[in-house]
């Protein structure tokens, strides 16, 4: 054997980013997936008796899984593959078993890419074990890849059941529309959905890997919504991105919601007393005078798990979500006199199931819905090709002088710079401008929020015309 250190085979740009392991499939080779996953396996979780293991539907991902079969083999651990399932769903059920998993997936960055996503037995791993896997030792052998055994189908179940035991009936006489794409969870949605009454109406199936951000929506997506709408007739349209942690919604008129207006939704559906949410979510959660405490973070998955174990012990419900609709719980909450067990990573499905339980008890539709929250509203999108040190730099300028884009966008006066995150102006008359430089990507992300839809998309698309001729 030879010891080497993470540190050292971590090039060309494989690192951790908001959530988990991020790179380029050429840079992601045996030695560097073997290593994260026996760093992973012995400094954070100390060689367990199981790892359960599964992946998404990328060409490239069943390969990294063997390499990461390979790393458990040579430690000991037995692997319980679950085969392609959707990231909630191999935690949860890792959870559920008591185990530690390895998620196999580049959720919605470009196909050139992917990633993996490592969770302890009671959820996703935090900073301090990302730094934990940074620095520790690996050995090294000859043989870097191991044969995936037969899939085991229990985690799949163990996920749909989650949904089963508390929302049975939920979508009787509801038609739902699934925009299937390359989602890894096409088909266990339709399966589930039809298991709580749903009639289903199966949208764009591809085979072809499509790299749908459900924060920036792409132009031909909103246009295929609306044609789908326009040629059926269904309740709601559902969709997620690869790893289909995170959701798409769009009303019966092929309306996407945004996915931190659908947070919001579903927090209310579920009652709960906190919430969680980054920094670039919409304010609207603090405005709609909801919940009893409102806390936001840093952008990420672990920051948005850190602020809800800080709630938990004076808080009864406690949940949090991105802005890319992904909702996590850190309590049980009640259903019908049920417990939903906590699921503390984001997910997909339990918005959608809140909100069209809401839309029954109130007798009206997701836009009905949708609408009873205040006029508030963000347009996302980005810059591609903005490498970190570029985009990093824009951002401190801005901070430090962000005058020059309120007076070439007449944005008005400054009211407030927040840097919780990347740089966030508030303007007067609510109108924000969150610049940040992506976590998984190489790219400029801009947020913007007004008081209407196009007001939103506007400053959005100037702001961004700014950066570029700014970078």
């Amino acid at each position: 054997m030879t010891q080497t250190t993470l540190q050292l085979t971590q090039s060309k740009d494989v690192k951790f980013g908001t959530s988990g392991v991020r790179g380029l499939v050429s840079d992601l080779t045996d030695e560097v997936v073997y290593g994260f996953a026996y760093a992973f396996l012995t400094a954070v979780v100390d060689k367990p008796s199981t790892v359960v293991l599964g992946h998404d539907l990328r060409d490239s991902s069943p390969s990294i899984a063997s390499a990461c079969a390979k790393a458990a083999e040579d430690l000991g651990v037995d692997v319980d593959y679950v085969g392609a399932l959707p990231t909630p769903a191999i935690a949860y059920y890792a959870c559920v078993s008591g185990f530690p998993a390895i998620v196999v997936t580049g959720s919605h960055i470009p196909f050139d890419r992917n990633g993996i996503k490592f969770y302890t037995a009671s959820g996703e791993i935090t900073k301090a074990d990302e730094q934990a896997i940074n620095n520790a030792p690996v050995e090294l052998t000859s043989s870097l890849s191991a044969a995936l055994p037969p899939a085991n189908a229990a985690a799949y179940e163990t996920y749909c059941q989650r949904y089963l035991a508390c929302y049975a009936g939920c979508l009787e006489g509801r038609t739902v529309a699934i925009y299937q794409h390359s989602s890894v969870g096409r088909d266990l949605f339709a399966d589930l959905f039809h298991r709580l009454g749903a009639s289903i109406l199966a949208l764009g199936r591809t085979d072809q890997f499509v790299p749908i951000d459900t924060e920036a929506v792409s132009r031909e997506d909103h246009e295929r919504a609306k044609a789908w709408a326009s040629e059926y007739d269904f309740d709601v349209l559902f969709s997620t991105d690869g790893d289909a942690d995170r959701p798409l919604i769009g009303d019966a008129k092929g309306q996407w919601l945004r996915g931190d207006r659908l947070g919001v939704l579903c927090a209310k559906a579920l009652g709960a007393d906190a919430v969680v949410t980054p920094v670039s979510s919409n304010s609207v959660v603090s405005e709609c005078g909801a919940f009893d405490r409102v806390e936001r973070t840093k952008i990420g998955s672990p920051y948005v798990i850190e602020g809800m174990q800080a709630l938990t012990s004076s808080c009864q419900s406690v949940v949090g979500y991105e802005a890319n609709g992904g909702f996590l719980t850190a309590s049980a909450i009640k259903i019908d006199g049920k417990d939903l067990a906590p699921l503390a990573t984001r997910d997909a499905v339990l918005p959608l199931l809140a909100v069209m339980r809401e839309c029954r008890e109130q007798a009206c539709s997701v836009a009905d819905l949708d609408a009873q929250l205040p006029a508030i509203f963000t347009a996302s999108d980005r810059v591609k090709g903005v490498a970190p040190e570029r985009g990093q730099a824009f951002i401190d300028l801005m901070a430090k002088l962000p005058f020059e884009l309120a007076e070439t966008l007449s944005l008005g006066e400054l009211i407030a710079t927040d840097l919780t995150d990347g740089c966030r102006l508030i303007f007067e008359d609510n109108v924000i401008v969150h610049f940040r430089q992506s976590g998984n990507a190489p790219e400029l992300r801009c947020y913007s929020e007004a008081r209407s839809v196009e007001r939103a998309a506007e400053v959005n698309a100037q702001a961004l015309a700014f950066a570029v001729g700014q970078l």
